[in-house]
């Protein structure tokens, strides 16, 4: 088969998708794996590469909730962005590691979230993030975000065992 011919299988085989992961009683799951490229001289995962995994989780959770941030930021209607981090490092992933990405519903505004993510190796944890996202325009203001989007979150919190945080939905 040369470069220029098209794959003999066509996009609605039943082809391997990439792996969101799961949403079990309203906590997202996502498993990765430490690679050569993720590593750094020592041996053990770089540092920055668990905000990429982290990125990725909450990626795939929006994805499973149904929330398109491509299509509303082609619609002009605005995208997410990560307002403010805060990163905890427990002890070092390693070449083959399996990691397994955890993202919580923390809090949910009108114009924000906030979420809890802990990656875990073998139930041991490896580090902690506590991301605050914001909704901003496209010309990077912020603005309220979608109300479908804002239920979303808001259902997520319900089935993880505690209320909708209703009280936080007039902050920004």
């Amino acid at each position: 088969m040369s470069p220029d011919e098209p794959s003999p299988l066509a996009p609605t085989d039943d082809l391997p998708r990439p792996a969101g992961g799961s949403i079990l009683r309203g906590v997202h799951y996502y498993a990765v794996r430490a690679y050569f490229e993720d590593t750094d001289l020592s041996g053990v995962v770089y540092h920055a590469n668990y905000l990429r995994w982290f990125e990725r989780a909450r990626s795939d959770l929006l994805r499973l909730l149904d929330i398109d941030q491509r299509a509303a930021h082609e619609a002009g209607e605005g995208a997410y962005a990560v307002t403010d981090l805060n990163i905890r490092y427990a002890a070092p992933a390693k070449l083959d590691d399996e990691v397994l990405i955890e993202t919580r519903s923390v809090q949910i505004g009108k114009a924000s979230c906030r979420l809890n993510q802990r990656a875990f190796r073998d139930g041991g944890l490896l580090a902690e993030m506590d991301v605050r996202v914001g909704f901003v325009s496209p010309d990077g203001r912020p603005r309220r975000q979608p109300a479908a989007w804002v239920d979303a979150f808001n259902t997520l919190s319900s089935a993880a065992g505690h209320d909708a945080p209703a009280t936080a939905i007039g902050k920004a």
